[in-house]
């Protein structure tokens, strides 16, 4: 399976947000969402960073309220890891395992067209051994 299969199956819309937008922003469009991690996009519109909840919580027991203020630009994640759309999903899944990432925004030709979270990965997994099962037991049954 493919993520582009994934895509197809969840959509391609992305929340995001731009580099300016403050913290206290950010966290009321992940609520309204109701996600665990934006899209930071630059004024071309290409990935700039991400940033999630866990990049708030952390910055905020560092730096207290004051973060809430600040632009999502000094506390986003800058080297985001990407995939595209023909990339299979297991080779995404050991990406997302190794590097310990749970939103991976899907780029084509420079552009932002999806983006995967660890619980679409597992549940386009468990999809596809439901589909292994049903047939191995169609073989059997027809044995």
């Amino acid at each position: 399976m493919r993520i582009a299969d994934v895509l197809k199956t969840k959509g391609s819309t992305v929340a995001t947000v731009e580099p300016g937008t403050t913290v206290t922003e950010l966290l009321a469009l992940l609520a309204e969402h109701n996600i665990g991690a934006m899209v930071v996009l630059a004024a071309d519109g290409s990935v700039a960073g991400i940033v999630s909840e866990r990049d708030v919580v952390r910055r905020l027991n560092e730096q207290g309220v004051a973060l809430l203020d600040r632009a999502v630009a000094e506390i986003m994640t800058s080297e985001v890891v990407t995939c595209d759309p023909d990339d299979s999903v297991d080779s995404l899944t050991v990406l997302m395992t190794e590097r310990r990432i749970r939103h991976v925004p899907v780029v084509t030709a420079g552009r932002l067209t999806g983006i995967v979270s660890i619980g679409d990965v597992v549940k386009s997994r468990i999809k596809k051994l439901e589909e292994d099962q049903q047939q191995l037991e169609a073989y059997i049954t027809q044995g």
